[in-house]
């Protein structure tokens, strides 16, 4: 199937690790130029050059805190600079704190917002001239807990139920631009996230991270964690032009772990 990237330009936010370092490898690996982000330049310089190598296509970096406006601003202005467009932005995010809601201040509730729901709200608003222009795709990569909350990560829960909302409302709105835009949930992908998630939960229990991952493993029906390379393949045809009539819709890829609908 041709996904319809090459020559095409992807912004791929907090990307210089984990599932958005992989989504923007996918993108590469379509023939797509890519602008990764992340707030560490050494990380981010790794990467780029780390993908660029293996795909012999352009990837291009951005230091990028993505709960400030100003640096918003900055990323897609230099992915316009860079890649002389903008087709796709895919949103992404590292998780907030995890505990239970008396856990948490005002202060957790607040860099939570910022960090997992507003980020996204500037990022598409930011971007979405130069997606008007060529009828681009939006991608949010969020969490399986937009349909079935996750103990102990109330903010998660909160926010993440949000990006789904929003993604459901803009669906509608920018329909007419031809901006196609949807959400995709990961579960116990094989990430640096998931594995401090186990420990924690372990810690929590007196156990061993090894009996966390076993039960964790024993729970998916598919028997074991998803990788990075398995999740990033949908966020790369939800992104792409070989997706043509699909939005507003939340897609989780949890090996059938979740018994929500």
């Amino acid at each position: 199937m041709d996904l319809e990237l090459k020559g095409k330009a992807a912004v791929v936010l907090a990307s210089s690790k984990g599932l958005g370092k992989e989504s923007a490898r996918q993108f590469a690996l379509e023939g797509a130029q890519v602008m990764i982000s992340g707030r560490n330049e050494e990380s981010l310089q790794k990467t780029a050059k780390e993908i660029s190598v293996e795909t012999e296509t352009p990837v291009y970096w951005q230091v990028c805190d993505i709960t400030k406006s100003e640096d918003i601003q900055a990323l897609m202005q230099e992915a316009q600079d860079k890649m002389g467009r903008i087709d796709v932005l895919v949103n992404n995010a590292g998780g907030p704190k995890g505990g239970s809601f008396e856990d948490m201040s005002d202060e957790d509730w607040q860099q939570a917002f910022e960090l997992t729901l507003f980020s996204f709200i500037r990022a598409i608003r930011t971007a979405l001239p130069e997606l008007r222009k060529n009828e681009g795709r939006i991608v949010n990569i969020a969490s399986s807990s937009v349909k079935e909350p996750v103990d102990h990560l109330i903010l998660s829960n909160t926010f993440r139920m949000g990006i789904a909302g929003l993604a459901k409302s803009l669906a509608r709105e920018l329909a007419a631009d031809g901006i196609l835009i949807n959400t995709i949930g990961p579960g116990r992908i094989a990430t640096d996230r998931t594995k401090a998630l186990d420990e924690a939960k372990a810690e929590r229990r007196g156990t061993s991270f090894e009996n966390v991952r076993a039960e964790s493993e024993e729970a998916i029906p598919l028997g074991r964690y998803g990788t990075p390379e398995e999740f990033a393949k949908h966020v790369v045809f939800y992104g792409s032009g070989a997706n043509t009539y699909v939005t507003g819709q939340t897609l989780l890829v949890e090996g059938g772990v979740v018994k929500a609908y």
